[in-house]
C-alpha cells in the first residue's frame, strides 16, 4: 500500500516529466505526424465503413473490418515515418501496437453502439467514435508501442 507522501511524490515527478516532454519542439512535430497518419487512417475507416453499411452489412461488423484496414495503414505510417527513430523489432512494436488498437477497438465500438443507440446516424456515430479514442491512441503508442529503446547494458 502507498502512502499519501509516496503517492503525492509519483505525482510530482510524473507532472515534471509531462512538463519536460512537452517543452520539447520534437515532441510536437512526432505528435503532428501522428495526427497527418490518424487522418488517413480515419479517411481510410470512414470510407471502408460508409461502403460496407451501404452494402448492408451490420454496422458493428463493418467497424471491425473497417478498423483492421486502418490499423494496419497507421501501424505501416507510424512505424516507418511517425516514430521511424524509435524502431525496435517489427514483432515486439506490432505486438505492442495491437494491444493498444484493440483497446482502441473496444472503446471505438462501445462509443459506437452508444450513440446509435442514441439516435445517431451510423457513420457520423464512426466519426465521432473514432475522434474520443485518438488521445487513447496516440498516448499508448508514443509511451508504450514505440518507445525508444534502451542500448547497452
Amino acid at each position: 500500500m502507498y502512502r499519501a507522501d509516496e503517492i503525492a511524490a509519483r505525482a510530482s515527478r510524473l507532472g515534471d516529466a509531462a512538463g519536460v516532454a512537452l517543452r520539447r519542439p520534437a515532441n510536437w512535430l512526432q505528435l503532428a505526424k501522428f495526427c497527418l497518419v490518424g487522418a488517413s487512417g480515419y479517411v481510410v475507416n470512414l470510407a471502408i465503413f460508409s461502403a460496407l453499411v451501404y452494402a448492408d452489412v451490420y454496422y458493428l461488423l463493418a467497424a471491425v473490418c473497417s478498423f483492421l484496414v486502418a490499423v494496419t495503414n497507421n501501424y505501416t505510417w507510424n512505424r516507418l515515418w511517425t516514430f521511424r527513430h524509435q524502431r525496435g523489432s517489427l514483432v515486439f512494436q506490432g505486438l505492442r501496437f495491437l494491444v493498444v488498437s484493440a483497446v482502441a477497438l473496444a472503446a471505438n465500438l462501445a462509443f459506437l453502439a452508444t450513440l446509435v443507440e442514441l439516435g445517431v446516424p451510423k457513420i457520423p456515430a464512426q466519426a465521432a467514435a473514432i475522434a474520443l479514442v485518438t488521445p487513447w491512441n496516440f498516448v499508448a503508442n508514443k509511451l508504450w508501442s514505440f518507445r525508444r529503446q534502451r542500448r547497452g547494458p
